[in-house]
């Protein structure tokens, strides 16, 4: 989710590069980071050009080739090369069309192949015991108001597979006014949460019992985090840190990696690696492939399949029968 606004005057690109960062801002819903690395990459290309003497309409295949073949050789990885690639070609199906170029000169450039590493994420039994011990440290602590938001932040992350972004975009509510619009909240009267993902596409999540019950006993002393400075948006996001603003990024992995040490395990659990347990654990349950990538958010199943939509009902179906902690009211 984008939470800056970009000063484009800034950039010192060419102005077409610099269109296609205002297109991409304006109507492609990415992350600050998606966005920094498409600024970064579209720098690449313009450093390029000026570098060999042509303009953005001259590069062909063979010489953008050499590029990214002299960035191998260089040390750059194939997820990085496959990232400017990817930037590049973006921006010529873009642009080209608009100067009469005949064909974009990326489409006939391949990446080097990257052998992924496989994401890490816990067993079962390690997530029960992180939640519990934490639970157990929250039931001592009865009146620390961050550990009991940090325990409705881990239960939630766990019970939904939400990506960082989507957690601290959630509002504690639907707003909709002439100073603010929520593109994602919760609601607890259907134990469900609507986020706003990659792409621009919204989903529908459900909510386990047991998270739940962690963030309505979070909601109870949320107020006590709203302070005067705090914004329209800081009013109405659901996790608020102790300046009264909405929760950054930096303040739930500084808190994940606490909550690591206090529970004594070797690892240091991150947003992501919960994210990918939820996956894993459902998947090991449930043996439904499509289920899970709709709750995850993703658009494919594979690079080459193309994924069918399921409809909520069964993906709450799904998920009630197969999610370790799910147990969801009726």
């Amino acid at each position: 989710m984008l939470t800056k606004n970009i000063n484009f005057k800034k950039t010192n690109l060419k102005k077409p590069l610099n269109d296609w960062l205002i297109y991409i801002y304006t109507n492609l819903r990415y992350s600050n980071n998606t966005f920094n690395n498409y600024k970064h990459d579209l720098s690449l290309l313009d450093k390029f050009v000026h570098e060999n003497n042509i303009s953005l309409e001259e590069i062909t295949t063979e010489n953008a080739r050499s590029f990214f073949a002299k960035r191998y050789s260089q040390g750059i990885g194939p997820r990085g090369i496959a990232r400017t690639l990817s930037a590049w070609k973006s921006f010529y199906n873009w642009w080209g069309p608009k100067v009469n170029m005949m064909n974009n000169p990326i489409s006939g450039i391949r990446s080097p192949k990257a052998t992924r590493p496989l994401p890490k994420s816990l067993s079962v039994d390690q997530m029960k015991n992180f939640l519990d011990k934490n639970k157990y440290y929250v039931d001592k602590s009865s009146s620390d108001c961050v550990m009991f938001r940090d325990q409705a932040v881990v239960e939630l992350l766990y019970s939904s597979g939400l990506r960082l972004s989507e957690l601290i975009s959630i509002d504690i509510k639907y707003e909709n006014n002439t100073n603010y619009k929520s593109t994602s909240w919760i609601d607890l009267n259907q134990s469900e949460v609507i986020v706003l993902g990659k792409g621009n596409k919204q989903r529908k999540l459900p909510i386990g019992n047991t998270a739940l019950e962690s963030i309505k006993k979070w909601i109870d002393l949320r107020d006590k985090f709203i302070l005067e400075t705090s914004s329209i948006s800081d009013k109405c996001a659901l996790f608020l840190g102790i300046k009264g603003r909405r929760l950054s990024p930096r303040v739930v992995q500084t808190q994940l990696l606490k909550l690591s040490k206090k529970s004594n395990l070797s690892i240091h659990i991150s947003p992501h690696m919960i994210r990918h347990s939820f996956a894993s654990h459902l998947l090991q349950s449930s043996q439904n492939l499509r289920a899970v990538q709709e709750l995850l958010g993703h658009a494919t199943i594979s690079t080459t399949q193309i994924y069918t939509k399921l409809d909520f009902q069964h993906l709450a179906s799904v998920y009630d029968k197969t999610h370790p902690r799910a147990i969801r009211k009726k």
